[in-house]
């Protein structure tokens, strides 16, 4: 019988390794929401704050979200018999000052906070999905020339909503 070289047990113990694998898998390949759920009527969101558009901000950008990355038929329009509708409802929007600049008292920097519930509800009105607490912050930088002076709370407000949205659809449809 002869003798198998090390360097070659320790390659095929490695090939049927990976072969047969741990068990393990990624996760975020199952479809949470029901078979039966094609249409998503997305609501425009409601605003209990004294905040200007951000719901509209909010909600463009979840619809934005949901038809570039599902096949859903996305409804944005009331009408029809959508198979679910999405609801939302930003319950806090705060900009405070974060920093100031040493030299003249004024703010550098401020903070952006928005909070939001959310729901996902099937023709009948149970519920599929929900959360109550979305919470997001962005910092920005405010300008202190007032010759170069770019207003950066608007900009913050995009990117919150980018954010938002994207966690928003990835908790709804995949399985986390």
């Amino acid at each position: 019988m002869s003798q198998l070289h090390p360097k070659l047990l320790v390659v095929a113990a490695a090939l049927f390794l990976g072969l047969t694998g741990c068990g393990y898998h990624t996760g975020g390949k199952a479809v949470r929401l029901p078979q039966n759920v094609r249409t998503i009527y997305v609501a425009p969101f409601a605003n209990t704050t004294h905040a200007f558009r951000v719901d509209q901000v909010l909600t463009a950008a979840v619809v934005r979200e949901l038809r570039s990355r599902t096949n859903f038929e996305v409804l944005v329009a009331e009408g029809g018999s959508p198979d679910a509708t999405l609801n939302g409802t930003v319950t806090l929007a705060l900009a405070s000052p974060l920093t100031y600049d040493s030299q003249t008292g004024k703010v550098s920097s401020s903070l952006l906070v928005l909070a939001m519930k959310t729901s996902l509800v099937d023709k009948s009105g149970k519920v599929i999905w929900d959360n109550p607490n979305f919470i997001y912050r962005e910092q920005y930088e405010l300008s202190q020339d007032a010759a170069s002076f770019f207003e950066e709370e608007s900009p913050a407000l995009q990117r919150i909503a980018h954010d938002f949205a994207r966690t928003l659809v990835s908790n709804i449809v995949e399985a986390y």
